[in-house]
């Protein structure tokens, strides 16, 4: 266990070695939360890029997915119903 201390701006230098014990590098990004008896935990955060789809590509995707109907026609036979 380290001994840390909480800076006048209320920031709080983790040592390097905790850091890389639990695979954290440089500037990650960290979610804060607290518990009912007062701690303080910090969790790694994923930043993942969201990218936003015109009608147009929404459109694309569904054409590329859709199951022909020959073959819908044969899983139809197959389980003796609608699918």
């Amino acid at each position: 266990m380290d001994l840390v201390k909480l800076g006048k701006k209320g920031q709080v230098t983790i040592p390097r070695a905790i850091l890389r014990s639990v695979g954290l590098s440089e500037e990650a990004p960290l979610l804060v939360e607290t518990t009912r008896e007062g701690a303080i935990l910090l969790k790694p955060a994923a930043v993942y890029p969201i990218e936003v789809y015109s009608d147009q590509r929404v459109a694309e995707f569904e054409r590329e997915n859709a199951v022909p109907e020959d073959l819908q026609a044969k899983v139809r036979a197959v389980l003796g119903r609608d699918i």
